[in-house]
C-alpha cells in the first residue's frame, strides 16, 4: 500500500524542465571539479565519482592509482533511514559491513578480510569522519556517531594505499560532510518494522562575508527484531564554515547519546529452533533471586569538536598549500555483560575471584589529535607536473577504564544486571607520533608514478590501580615503530581506459585489550605479542565509455601477513592473545553501472575473496582454558570473512524527481570460528523502494518506501566471531517495512 502510494505520485506530478543532476566535471586529471563539500559531479555515465586526495582536493576516482568507491548522499537517501553503514555501503565491493540489527554493539566491518575477526567495535579499518579519526590510536574504533544524514558523500578506500594512513588501516572508510549551499529548512520522519520512529530536524544558512552554518538535530527510536534490543539515540552535529580569498575553515561539532539493550547471540540450536528469541541470560529479573538474568545494555555518550584550516599560498613558488586538522573528544560507555555471577566469585579459589575483572565495563576516554601537511606543485618540460605532500599527525587517547561485579547481594535478595563492587581501576593511554609524505609525478603524457611512506612510532602505557590479594600489578609499557612504504604506477591507455598497479606493507598493532594480560598469567603487559605485517600487491583496470554510459572498474589483490594474532588462553574473565602465524588474502572485486536508456540505470558490484590461515595453530576448546587444545588446520578459512558478496541494482526514473528500484544483495556462508565447525549459511535477499520528489508551494516534499527482505527469509545477519559460549548467530529481520517523509523549504 505504501509503495502503491509513491508509485500514483510518480506518475502524477508534473515533469519538471530541469533535471536535478549537477553539471558535467573538468576532463583534466585531477582537477578539482567543485567546491570540497558541496555537490559532486557525475560524467555522463552518471556515475563519476571523486574522492579527497591527500592534498585535500578532489579528484575522479577514474584517476587514482588504488580501488576506491563512494556512497553519495542520494544513495545513503534511498537506502533506508540513515542510521548505519550497512545500509548503503554494499555498493562497495570487497567492503563487508554486517549489522547486527543490535545497537549495544557496532557494525561488524571488514575490507578484503581485514578487521574481520573482531568481534565488537571495529578494528583493522581506519574510520574517519570530516577528518577526525573515529579509530584510536590502538586501531580500535566505532561508526555510531556518523552523521549519516548531514553527509555529501562516504569515501571508501582498499588495498595497499590504505596503509598511507597509519597502523591498523586495512582499509578506510572516510565520511565527508555536506557544505550549505542554501538557506534552508529541512524536517524528516521516518517510521519502520520494529517500532522504529525516527525524527530529524535541519537548518543550512550561507551566511555574507563568506559564513555558513549548517546544523542537524536526530532523535531515533526503535523496539528491534527481538526481545531485549530496543534502543534510543540522539544524535546532533553542527558545521560552521568561513571562507576566504585564500583560507577556508571549518568547524565540526557532534554529541551522541544511545542507551540499548543487547539481546546478545544464540546458538545454532537456537537460532534453528527460533531465530527471534533472546536468551534469557540478556533478559531482566522478574524479581530479585532470579538465577542468570543480567538485563545486558550499554550505554554510550560522546562528543568532539574538530577544526579545519586550509589555505592556499599565493605566487610563483611551489608551495601551494597548507591544510591543518585539530581536534578533541571525549567517549564514554558502560556496559552490562551476562557474565554469570559463579564465574566472578569462585569460592574454591579465591585468586581467580581477586583476578576476575567483572560483569561491567565502564570506561571515560579523552582524546585529541592534530594532523598537518604542506603540498608543493611543480611544473616539469613536456606539459608534465610532480606533486609532493608532506605531513605530520599526532594522535592520544587517555582512558580511565573499570570493571565491576554485575550483582548486589545473595541469595533471594540478589539483583542482577546492576553495578556492584569494583574488580578492575587503570588509567590506559596510548599515543601516535607519525611522519608521511607522497609524490605523484608524470612521467610521461600516459605514465603517472607514484610514491609514499608513513612512519611512525605507536606507545601503550598501562597504569593499574586496583592491587588487591591475588590481583597483582598489571601495569606496563610497551612501543612500536613502523615504516609502510606504499608505491604505484599507472598507465592512461586511451581516454577511457586506466591500469595501474600499486603495492605497499602494512601495519597492524595489537589493541590494548590485547596487551592487558599475559599468556603464562603472570602480571603485566603481554610483551610478546608481535604486531601484524602484511605486504599487498594490486592491479586494476577503470574503463568509462560516456557514448554508452557504462563504467566499470577490475581490482585483482593479494596480501599475505605476518604474525597474525589469536587467542592464546581464556580463563576466570582474562582472555590473552598469541602471534599465531601466517595468512593471505587473495581474490577480486567488479562494479559496474550502465545507464541503460534515459529513465533506466544498473548497478553492479562483485567481489570474491580467499582469506585463510597458511600455518596450522591450536585454539582453546572450552572455557576456561590456559593451554590451547584443539587444532586449526592450515588452509582453514579466517573467521567473519566472506567467500563471495555481490549487490546489484536496477532502477526506472520516469520523471526527474523519483524511481522505483529493485535492489538484489547475497552472499555466500560465513565462518563462525578458526575452526570452521559451522558456518552461517549463505543467502540472498530482495528489497524495493520507491521514491518521489513532489514540488509544493512551501519546498519539496521527499518520499520514500522501502520494502526489505521481500522473500521474509530467516536468515544471520552476521556472526560473533569466535565466541567463547558458541553464541555465534544474529538473526537478521524478516519483511520489513520504512516509510520515510522529508521536507525541505528554502527562505
Amino acid at each position: 500500500m505504501a509503495v502503491a502510494c509513491v508509485l500514483s505520485a510518480l506518475a502524477s506530478w508534473p515533469a519538471r524542465a530541469q533535471d536535478a543532476r549537477p553539471g558535467q566535471p573538468q576532463e583534466r586529471a585531477g582537477a578539482p571539479a567543485a567546491v570540497e563539500g558541496g555537490t559532486v559531479p557525475r560524467d555522463d555515465a552518471g556515475r563519476e565519482r571523486f574522492v579527497i586526495t591527500a592534498s585535500g582536493a578532489q579528484r575522479r576516482i577514474f584517476d587514482t592509482p588504488y580501488a576506491v568507491g563512494t556512497v553519495d548522499a542520494d544513495e545513503l537517501r534511498a537506502a533506508g533511514p540513515m542510521v548505519n553503514l550497512s545500509e548503503a555501503i554494499g555498493r562497495v565491493p570487497g567492503l563487508v559491513a554486517s549489522n547486527r540489527h543490535n545497537y549495544a554493539q557496532d557494525l561488524q566491518i571488514n575490507s578484503r578480510g581485514f578487521g574481520a575477526r573482531a568481534s565488537f567495535g571495529v578494528r583493522g579499518v581506519r574510520l574517519v569522519a570530516d577528518g577526525i579519526p573515529a579509530s584510536g590510536p590502538d586501531g580500535q574504533g566505532q561508526v555510531s556517531h556518523f552523521d549519516l544524514a548531514g553527509a555529501q558523500r562516504i569515501e571508501v578506500l582498499r588495498g595497499p594505499f590504505s596503509a598511507l594512513y597509519g597502523s591498523s588501516s586495512g582499509g578506510v572508510i572516510s565520511l565527508v560532510s555536506a557544505a550549505p549551499t542554501e538557506r534552508r529548512l529541512g524536517v524528516d520522519g521516518d517510521v519502520g518494522s520494529g517500532g522504529m520512529l525516527q525524527s530529524r530536524y535541519a537548518l543550512e544558512l550561507p551566511l555574507p562575508g563568506g559564513y555558513s552554518v549548517r546544523a542537524q538535530l536526530g532523535a531515533l527510536r526503535t523496539e528491534g527484531v527481538r526481545p531485549q534490543s530496543s534502543a534510543e539515540r540522539l544524535l546532533a552535529s553542527a558545521r560552521l564554515g568561513w571562507d576566504g580569498p585564500a583560507d577556508r575553515v571549518v568547524v565540526t561539532i557532534n554529541a551522541l547519546d544511545q542507551p540499548a539493550l543487547d539481546p546478545l547471540g544464540l546458538t545454532r540450536a537456537q537460532f534453528e529452533q527460533n531465530p527471534r528469541q533472546t536468551v534469557t541470560l540478556a533478559l531482566p529479573q522478574d524479581a530479585p533471586g532470579q538465577a542468570d538474568r543480567f538485563n545486558t545494555r550499554k550505554d554510550t555518550r560522546q562528543e568532539q569538536a574538530g577544526l579545519h584550516w586550509r589555505h592556499r599560498f599565493v605566487g610563483e613558488g611551489a608551495l601551494r598549500e597548507s591544510l591543518v586538522t585539530l581536534y578533541g573528544g571525549q567517549r564514554a560507555v558502560t556496559q552490562w555483560q551476562a557474565i554469570p555471577v559463579a564465574t566472578q566469585f569462585n569460592a574454591a579459589n579465591p585468586v581467580l575471584t581477586e583476578r576476575h575483572p567483572g560483569g561491567v565495563i565502564d570506561f571515560e576516554r579523552l582524546y585529541a589529535g592534530l594532523d598537518a601537511r604542506l603540498v608543493w606543485r611543480w611544473t616539469l618540460p613536456g606539459e608534465r607536473a610532480l606533486q609532493l605532500v608532506a605531513g605530520a599527525a599526532l594522535d592520544r587517547s587517555d582512558e580511565d577504564r573499570r570493571g565491576y561485579e554485575n550483582f548486589i547481594g545473595t541469595g533471594a535478595a540478589q539483583l542482577l544486571g546492576v553495578t556492584g563492587r569494583l574488580r578492575r581501576d587503570e588509567r590506559n593511554v596510548a599515543q601516535t607520533r607519525d611522519a608521511y609524505a607522497q609524490a605523484e609525478l608524470e612521467l610521461a603524457p600516459a605514465w603517472t608514478g607514484t610514491l609514499g611512506v608513513r612512519t611512525g612510532r605507536l606507545s601503550f602505557d598501562s597504569t593499574d590501580r586496583y592491587i588487591v590479594g591475588g590481583n597483582a600489578d598489571d601495569s606496563g609499557a610497551l612501543a612500536y615503530r613502523w615504516t609502510s612504504p606504499v608505491a604505484a604506477l599507472q598507465w592512461r591507455v586511451a581516454s577511457g581506459l586506466n591500469l595501474y598497479v600499486s603495492a605497499a606493507e602494512g601495519f597492524e598493532s595489537p589493541t590494548f585489550s590485547e596487551l592487558a594480560y599475559r599468556p603464562d598469567g603472570l602480571p603485566g603487559f603481554n610483551l610478546g605479542l608481535r604486531p601484524q605485517q602484511s605486504r599487498q600487491v594490486e592491479f586494476g583496470a577503470k574503463w568509462r565509455n560516456p557514448g554508452l554510459g557504462a563504467t566499470a572498474e577490475l581490482a585483482v589483490f593479494d596480501a599475505r601477513t605476518e604474525d597474525e594474532i589469536g587467542v592464546a588462553t581464556n580463563r576466570g574473565g582474562r582472555t590473552t592473545f598469541r602471534n599465531v602465524g601466517r595468512t593471505q588474502r587473495n581474490g577480486w572485486e567488479l562494479s559496474l553501472a550502465w545507464q541503460i536508456a534515459p529513465a533506466w540505470r544498473a548497478q553492479l558490484a562483485a567481489s570474491r575473496l580467499d582469506a585463510h590461515y597458511v600455518d596450522g595453530f591450536t585454539v582453546c576448546r572450552v572455557v576456561p582454558c590456559t593451554t590451547p587444545d584443539l587444532p586449526v588446520a592450515a588452509g582453514n578459512r579466517i573467521a567473519g570473512t566472506l567467500a563471495r558478496t555481490g549487490y546489484a541494482e536496477l532502477a526506472w526514473r520516469p520523471r526527474a524527481h523519483g524511481e522505483i528500484a529493485l535492489e538484489a544483495r547475497g552472499q555466500s556462508r560465513l565462518p563462525v570460528n578458526d575452526v570452521n565447525s559451522d558456518f552461517a549459511a549463505g543467502f540472498g535477499l530482495l528489497a524495493l523502494r520507491a521514491r518521489a520528489r513532489i514540488p509544493l508551494d512551501i519546498g519539496w516534499l521527499e518520499l520514500l518506501a522501502r520494502i526489505d527482505n521481500l522473500a521474509n527469509r530467516s536468515v544471520a545477519a552476521s556472526v560473533i566471531v569466535n565466541e567463547g559460549n558458541a553464541r555465534f548467530f544474529e538473526p537478521a529481520p524478516g519483511r520489513s517495512l520504512l516509510l520515510s517523509a522529508r521536507w525541505s523549504q528554502r527562505f
